[in-house]
């Protein structure tokens, strides 16, 4: 940050990230900064924000040297997705980016998420902006392109989407960077014969669909919604088992689990900022603070999935321990008449450690 101020700043937004108030991320709920300093620091202060995108990205491709895997070069599944983050009113500032998609009015964000082993990032996103513009999955190929040589060296790479994503335009551009890809497809996706693609029969059967050249390999799994039992469809560019591609197409559901912490656990969808500047460096903190939590909870060598409070609370005090305990004091300093009430007078005393 170009000043200790702002240094202060970007930590106290990382502790509204990190401790939210019943899910709901605003600035007022802030207790190291006022509403007014957080919202100069998001919409009006020129901290350099692409430099704290390079900085993260550096720190990741550092930890993934860390990693290594018996046997074969391993994968890396990078997930393609879509995910809307519904606002309702006006938003003038920004009414480019707010639009009716699939049914949902608000921002919509085609999201590149990398899994690697227990290793979950968010590392780039794009926001669709209307009809007649570039489509969900033409951004989602333009996300696929700024994959680094560091990493696309080291690892195979295994694209997985949904049905949003099977365009022929969207695996012609995959093949063309010779990346394997797993996609959800429709039910009703004609082949090049004029079948369906509900109407096979058999896992694992290759097929070739209407407008794409070559072959593809079919395969389809049941997922739970609302109770009920939904047979989904998937192709692979690349010849696998039919089970082997079912089982790669169930991890597309992994990135879901990132959308709905990031949404409601650290705050990627309660942005109300005033600027487009300030929308960006919202969201782009609101990954961040998700890929510091995870990471810190991997670095306890957890047996389960997070608890994210719990881990949430565990990355503020080892990465930001002074802001911990600030936002502790505040917090002893506003039930003081209460523990006076009780009888009670509560004395901190600093100690050399």
């Amino acid at each position: 940050m170009p000043s200790p101020y702002q240094k202060l700043s970007l930590q106290a937004s990382f502790a509204l990230f990190m401790e939210p108030t019943n899910g709901k991320m605003l600035p007022e709920h802030g207790v190291i900064k006022s509403p007014a300093a957080l919202s100069r620091f998001f919409n009006e202060y020129g901290w350099p924000t692409r430099a704290v995108i390079r900085a993260t990205r550096q720190h990741i491709l550092r930890q993934l040297r860390h990693y290594t895997a018996i046997g074969k070069r391993p994968y890396l599944q990078v997930i393609i997705d879509l995910t809307t983050l519904e606002k309702r009113g006006k938003f003038q500032a920004f009414a480019t980016l707010i639009h009716i998609l699939n049914g949902k009015r608000g921002l919509h964000l085609v999201v590149m998420y990398l899994v690697i082993g227990q290793w979950r990032m968010p590392w780039a996103f794009r926001s669709w902006r209307g009809k007649n513009t570039t489509t969900p999955a033409q951004l989602g190929l333009k996300l696929l392109r700024t994959l680094p040589k560091k990493l696309t060296h080291r690892y195979r790479i295994q694209v997985l989407a949904d049905t949003g994503f099977s365009s022929v335009e969207f695996l012609k551009g995959v093949k063309k960077l010779r990346y394997q890809a797993i996609v959800g497809i429709p039910n009703n996706r004609k082949l090049a014969d004029g079948r369906q693609i509900k109407m096979l029969g058999k896992k694992g059967q290759q097929i070739q669909l209407s407008g794409l050249e070559g072959v593809v390999t079919v395969s389809w799994f049941y997922l739970k919604r609302d109770g009920k039992l939904e047979k989904r469809f998937v192709i692979s560019t690349r010849a696998l088992k039919g089970s082997t591609i079912a089982w790669w197409g169930s991890r597309r559901w992994a990135i879901e689990g990132l959308f709905k912490t990031a949404k409601y656990r650290f705050g990627l969808a309660s942005f109300g900022q005033q600027t487009l500047l300030g929308v960006y460096r919202w969201l782009i903190l609101s990954f961040i603070s998700f890929v510091l939590t995870h990471w810190v909870y991997l670095s306890s060598n957890p047996a389960n999935p997070p608890e994210w409070r719990k881990a949430s609370e565990l990355a503020l005090q080892l990465l930001m321990p002074q802001i911990s305990v600030s936002s502790l004091l505040v917090e002893i300093e506003r039930q003081r008449e209460f523990l006076l009430s009780q009888g009670l007078v509560l004395e901190l005393v600093s100690i050399k450690i």
